[in-house]
């Protein structure tokens, strides 16, 4: 056994050495022509690294050109679909995909690094914020737009205006029937209706009225803030929830569609009960006469200036602020003129 093993190591000792002399050899004679492989060998595999890390992506990407996707709250898909469809007109080489999702998602696709862009009514917290910067990444965040949530009700609903602890009370389950609104009325029981159980439409009222437990048994959660209008203009009992954004842009179809089938509540100030009540309008938003207002926010993680960065800055410019003003929205960073005109 041991000869054979002995054997066994001369046998791969003496073909190393066949080997070596054998190399030298051919090193010798083409010389010329390896140096010239290792060349070409050496720059395919620092293209091959460089593509591996995304670097001819971001080097082909710039503020007005490239692909990219955003995830937006489904609220703003109005504002943000006239964006993009504007911003990719001016800039023909830039591809710019949205996905509508509700608020929770929004944000867990962007904490798990799935969208570089986000559209939402909510800031990050101080965790998520925290956790990004521990992985190198720095979290932007502007704000884009000021919105409102409009509360909505049935054209057979005659009760148009509602003060705000009224709507408090309902919230905290100790308003649940018209009667105790108004005791004329014909209604039975109000059924609250709203977008998604992770919508941010629904959030701002727990936070604003300090639910910390479930929502009363009168609340119903749909599938989007079309719906939610489609389900109190059939129902005279139900009171809606949807962002103003869905029925403010007095230029769109589709917006003066939806609005035709329901009333807009009028609703009193939070600290005052002078007997005025006021609309999601424009110039309430802006003047924050209407209670329910919200700020709406474009946030980045791009670590680099692309196509994201871009986009950012149009929207956040004149041209994609206009295009909020057109809206029926509030512009966040471009000056407003409001204009007082007196109606009969």
């Amino acid at each position: 056994m041991n000869i054979v093993i002995n054997t066994a190591k001369l046998i791969i000792i003496a073909f190393y050495s066949f080997l070596s002399d054998l190399t030298d050899r051919l090193i010798r004679k083409y010389k010329p022509l390896l140096r010239s492989g290792l060349q070409l060998l050496a720059i395919a595999s620092l293209a091959f690294i460089v593509s591996c890390k995304g670097g001819p992506r971001e080097l082909d990407e710039t503020p007005t050109r490239g692909n990219i996707r955003i995830i937006a709250d489904e609220s703003f898909q109005p504002l943000i679909d006239a964006e993009i469809s504007i911003f990719t007109q001016l800039y023909t080489n830039a591809k710019v995909k949205a996905t509508y999702k509700p608020e929770i998602d929004v944000i867990n696709d962007f904490m798990n690094d799935s969208v570089k862009v986000i559209v939402t009514s909510r800031k990050l917290t101080e965790d998520q914020i925290q956790y990004l910067r521990d992985t190198l990444i720095i979290a932007r965040t502007i704000t884009f737009a000021y919105d409102a949530l409009a509360l909505i009700t049935s054209k057979e609903n005659r009760d148009t205006i509602l003060r705000y602890k009224t709507i408090k009370d309902i919230f905290l389950g100790q308003i649940s029937l018209w009667k105790e609104i108004n005791p004329k009325s014909r209604l039975g029981e109000i059924k609250v209706v709203f977008d998604n159980t992770k919508s941010g439409n629904i959030r701002y009222f727990k936070e604003l009225f300090e639910i910390k437990t479930g929502l009363p048994y009168n609340f119903y959660a749909l599938n989007s803030n079309a719906e939610v209008v489609d389900f109190v203009a059939r129902n005279p009992e139900a009171i809606g929830i949807i962002s103003v954004n869905w029925i403010s842009d007095k230029d769109d179809m589709k917006s003066r569609e939806l609005l035709s089938k329901i009333n807009r509540v009028g609703v009193s100030q939070r600290l005052s009960d002078d007997g005025s009540y006021y609309r999601p309008d424009q110039g309430f938003i802006y003047t924050k006469d209407y209670p329910f207002t919200r700020e709406v926010y474009l946030i980045s993680r791009e670590s680099f200036k692309g196509l994201g960065s871009g986009f950012i800055q149009w929207a956040t410019a004149q041209q994609g602020q206009t295009i909020v003003l057109k809206s029926g929205l509030v512009p966040a960073t471009m000056p407003i003129r409001l204009v007082q005109m007196k109606t009969e």
